[in-house]
């Protein structure tokens, strides 16, 4: 206890918290105890108070402030969940907390805390995927959020140095991945991932994605692309679907130019990745499909 006083974190230790009175920095706690807590890797011995803590550090997840949004709360929850020191009842708060604030119909999208929370219910799926706790159900009900969440986006800012990263659609792109990465989903669930991820491989209102934004939104297709689930002919229609959305104008524009260039972002890298796989099946499926839209580029 001698070193967590000296750390400044012995308050997280002894007093309880109480997500109902959440704020940010959570009650009980500074964001210096916070630092202190993060340069501890994060060890908070008591569970009760290390659940209560994750659950009141939700509310730091839209903050302007990036060190305590990003470095801190994020922080404190993506490693709590890999490192499986978050309940599953806790999990099952967080997630239900979350799913709010990604709504579309909500009408809060823009902003960080939609960002985050779709940040945040990605380590919840990875948390689900390594080790369910969630029923078919829930499952379901977080990749349809995830996927409306994802085609949603329109606030398309990536880092600023005041601000931090906003990074919607990375982050709706990181809830897909991880999802897309649990042999659990169906089909039609898969498939509501694919449109997700099509309807913002070309952003809207011209803009060009350059915050490493169309890697992201390949990295679920590429291991969707790892499953047999769809045919090399299903590719094919996806990817001819996908270049169709693009805009050819006899002389150029500002938005076929971004369109051109949001397109590459994403057909690039994963032609590379499935070069790189080794995995002759998918290469099968799914190589001369990514080859031939690569060839409808200017």
């Amino acid at each position: 206890m001698n070193l967590l006083r000296k750390l400044g974190i012995a308050a997280l230790l002894v007093a309880p918290f109480s997500p109902s009175l959440a704020t940010c920095p959570p009650m009980a706690a500074s964001k210096s105890s916070l630092l202190a807590l993060k340069s501890a890797d994060w060890v908070l011995a008591d569970d009760r108070n290390r659940q209560a803590l994750a659950l009141a550090l939700l509310d730091c997840l839209g903050d302007a402030d990036p060190v305590l949004r990003d470095d801190l709360a994020f922080g404190a929850l993506s490693y709590w969940l890999r490192a499986r020191q978050i309940a599953p009842a806790t999990m099952q708060s967080i997630r239900l907390a979350l799913l709010p604030r990604i709504d579309p119909a909500a009408h809060h999208t823009a902003g960080f805390g939609p960002p985050f929370a779709a940040l945040v219910l990605a380590e919840i799926a990875r948390a689900d995927r390594l080790q369910p706790f969630l029923s078919g159900k829930e499952r379901d009900q977080l990749v349809r959020a995830g996927a409306a969440y994802l085609a949603s986006v329109r606030d398309y800012r990536g880092f600023d140095a005041r601000d931090g990263w906003h990074h919607g659609v990375a982050h709706g792109a990181d809830l897909m991945l991880q999802l897309a990465l649990n042999p659990a989903l169906a089909r039609d669930e898969v498939d509501s991932i694919l449109a997700a991820v099509a309807s913002q491989v070309i952003a809207a209102d011209a803009h060009f994605y350059i915050y490493g934004e169309g890697e992201r939104l390949m990295a679920p297709v590429f291991y969707i692309g790892r499953r047999a689930l769809l045919s090399e002919d299903e590719w094919n229609a996806w990817f001819v679907a996908l270049t169709s959305r693009r805009q050819k104008p006899a002389a150029p524009t500002q938005a076929s130019l971004a369109a051109n260039h949001d397109l590459a972002a994403f057909l690039l890298p994963l032609y590379a990745s499935l070069r790189e796989s080794g995995d002759a099946q998918m290469q099968a499926r799914m190589l001369p499909a990514v080859a031939a839209a690569l060839k409808t580029l200017d």
